[in-house]
């Protein structure tokens, strides 16, 4: 790296220095406005901003721009139109006005609708989001925008989350009122998402049909040498992968995405990069851009980044640490528990609310992360289980004991009474994270373990934003007409003392991974789901729908629209994953293995020709004859029930025939196949092996 940090960090990013820099300081200010208030922008303000932008972005080299949205296919979407503008004489000049920064239209007919698109209205509008900073990249300016239908639903994963915040903001605001806090006047959600992967050579990439088509190995015998000696954790950094990790830095730095920390995962040939905390929906467009970044730097390399939450059977998988918590915009962390007794009484009480929240709405967490790839992952002695539950840490808990019995806190130093002035503060985070929580206090924020590494992370943030509203709404009107009074804090004990004793059961501090934990969930009545199958199914409940539309994140039909299209996506996927492993297991695996089966059969031959003995060969064959039978019923078998999976009409039960039958199958070929490999020579079987997939970089 020849240039220092600083001088990379946001060089390409249309940020608040550039801006203060390039526009004159009445259009700074009320783009500030835009972007801090969200007060609307003239177009003459507009037009400023668009020609500065345009100069700078030239001078990044840009020949074109795009508006850069998320729609909901699970990827980002980008049209590139041209500067460029015809001029006097046959010549061209370089033009962007305001109206082309703040609107555009693209064609949504191909995009997932849910239903909400009709092919006579096919027309989609994009429009800037401005609390998100443009940027250049491959020769583009970039404008971060929402998508919207023609009829005006919301048609991406970004303005449900923009909607969220708003929301928020304006409840928590009126929440910190109660504890005589009139300084602050907005509130808003921050993220900073922990993002885990795979490396492995493109070389071995290009021979596996299943990694190119579905982003995970559909064969694969697992390694003699897995994870179980916890070397590859932390571990010194291979050549090759420090040179792709030193270059992801550079290209993410000069994005202005704060890369903070780089290592080596549990699994072989996994990894991580963890950013700085930002806002919700800044942390959100940066971790979409990180992934696009992490692929293509890896191709640079040789390489090639998996993102799949379980690309290898038998091996970790990956998921996307989502570490959320709230600010206001007068300096407080508003999940830090404080120094002073009112902000001490003020983080129990959110905290309280976190509690109530995510018992009432934990399917809504569940399904914040649900996705054909993640069911693989979730429950499997690797991440949390499906079960959502809450880990608070022996210390706090014990505070919230305390509340909930009326008995004394005791610290190694005092005791004292839970609600009352004489309230000290106490331990931030004495206890150890619990890495099998699916949301974990870690001193001063939630840890959302559950999300899946491919991942938008917009729904899990907009979600829980929207339980929280709903949570500090009611603890702000049933508090409300004691503010200020010197009943104030008996009355926030017995609202906190009555949510703890109704919700108590969503706290687990224990091993979510056992069985044990298993029984006791469905003891204490928490729900279990273990697909997406089971769980997207809940999003159109009453109470989910009641409380997306209060707060203006999603109406009706919007909210149907998403559960079709999740549904749809999981069947789409399953039908590709069967279909692929049908070409491979009958183009590749089986003629494969009928071609050794054959060489045996010859051995066996030659030997009984000249009179030695070919027991080995024999059993061998014979075994092998077995499996290539049994593997020839599944690939029929599977091509069957996959025909008859896509003549399912109805989108629910079509998902639950590719859960409950598609994928069985498909289980039960993958188990001939991994035994068929296990007892073939390397040299024979025509895909990569895992050993070579996840040693050889």
């Amino acid at each position: 790296m020849t240039k220092q940090v600083p001088e990379i960090f946001g060089c390409n990013v249309f940020n608040e220095k550039v801006m203060r820099a390039r526009l004159p300081k009445s259009v700074f200010k009320k783009l500030m406005q835009t972007m801090q208030n969200g007060e609307p922008l003239d177009m003459p303000t507009a037009d400023a901003v668009a020609n500065a932008m345009k100069d700078w972005a030239l001078e990044k080299g840009a020949t074109h721009y795009t508006h850069w949205f998320q729609p909901m296919t699970g990827s980002t979407a980008e049209k590139h139109d041209s500067f460029i503008a015809p001029a006097d004489e046959g010549m061209a000049i370089m033009e962007f006005s305001g109206k082309a920064l703040v609107k555009g239209e693209p064609d949504a007919s191909s995009f997932p609708s849910g239903g909400l698109r009709q092919t006579s209205s096919a027309r989609g509008y994009t429009a800037w989001d401005p609390t998100s900073n443009c940027f250049v990249k491959g020769g583009s300016l970039y404008i971060p925008t929402v998508f919207v239908s023609y009829t005006g639903e919301t048609l991406d994963k970004k303005t449900p989350l923009l909607r969220s915040m708003q929301a928020l903001s304006k409840v928590a605001v009126r929440f910190l009122r109660l504890f005589g806090n009139e300084r602050v006047t907005r509130v808003t959600t921050t993220v900073g998402a922990e993002q885990e992967y795979f490396i492995i050579d493109k070389a071995m990439y290009d021979q596996r049909e299943d990694l190119i088509l579905c982003g995970r190995t559909l064969f694969g015998a697992k390694p003699p040498k897995g994870q179980e000696l916890d070397d590859q954790y932390f571990a010194n950094l291979r050549p090759r992968i420090a040179a792709y990790m030193a270059d992801l830095d550079e290209e993410l730095w000069s994005l202005g995405i704060y890369s903070k920390t780089k290592h080596n995962e549990v699994a072989p040939a996994q990894h991580e990069m963890a950013p700085i905390f930002t806002t919700s929906n800044l942390g959100t467009d940066q971790n979409e851009l990180a992934m696009e970044v992490m692929e293509k730097v890896a191709l640079r390399h040789g390489l090639v980044c998996l993102l799949h939450e379980k690309p290898f059977e038998g091996v970790n998988g990956s998921g996307k640490h989502n570490n959320w918590s709230m600010s206001s915009d007068d300096g407080q962390n508003l999940l830090d528990p404080g120094d002073t007794p009112m902000e001490n009484l003020q983080f129990l009480t959110i905290l309280c609310a976190l509690i109530k929240g995510v018992d009432e709405y934990a399917d809504l967490m569940r399904l914040s992360a649900a996705s054909a790839g993640n069911d693989h992952r979730l429950g499997a002695d690797e991440a949390p289980p499906a079960i959502i539950s809450m880990f608070l840490g022996e210390e706090l808990d014990a505070v919230l004991r305390a509340i909930e019995e009326d008995t004394v806190y005791k610290t190694q130093t005092s005791a004292f009474e839970i609600g009352v002035n004489a309230l000290p503060s106490f331990p931030k985070d004495s206890t150890d994270r619990n890495r099998t929580s699916p949301f974990a206090f870690t001193g001063n924020r939630f840890e959302f373990r559950m999300v899946g590494s491919s991942d938008n992370i917009a729904c899990p943030n907009f979600l829980l934003n929207a339980i929280v509203c709903e949570e500090l709404s009611w603890f702000t009107e049933k508090l409300e007409p004691f503010a200020g009074s010197e009943h104030f804090e008996v009355e926030v004990k017995k609202l906190l003392k009555e949510v703890l004793q109704k919700h108590r059961r969503i706290i687990f501090n224990g091993d979510g991974y056992s069985e044990e934990w298993v029984a006791e969930a469905a003891r204490r009545g928490l729900p279990n789901y273990p697909s997406i199958v089971d769980a997207m199914p809940h999003y159109t409940d009453e109470k989910n729908v009641r409380l997306l539309a209060k707060y203006g994140i999603f109406n009706e039909s919007e909210i149907r629209a998403r559960k079709e299209i999740h549904l749809e996506k999981y069947s789409k996927t399953l039908r590709i994953e069967a279909r692929t492993m049908i070409e491979m297991a009958r183009r590749q695996l089986l003629p494969a293995t009928l071609d050794y089966i054959q060489k045996l059969a010859q051995s066996v031959v030659l030997k009984n020709q000249i009179g030695i003995s070919a027991a080995t060969e024999s059993e061998i064959a014979g075994k092998l004859s077995d499996l290539a039978d049994a593997f020839y019923d599944s690939i029929s078998t599977l091509e069957n029930i996959v025909n008859t999976a896509c003549d399912i009409k109805g989108i629910q039960e079509q998902a639950e025939y590719f859960r409950h039958h598609v994928f069985i199958e498909m289980e039960r070929m993958r188990t001939i196949s991994d035994t068929i490999e296990r007892m073939m020579p390397q040299s024979a079987w025509p895909i990569p092996t895992y050993s070579e997939m996840i040693y050889n970089v």
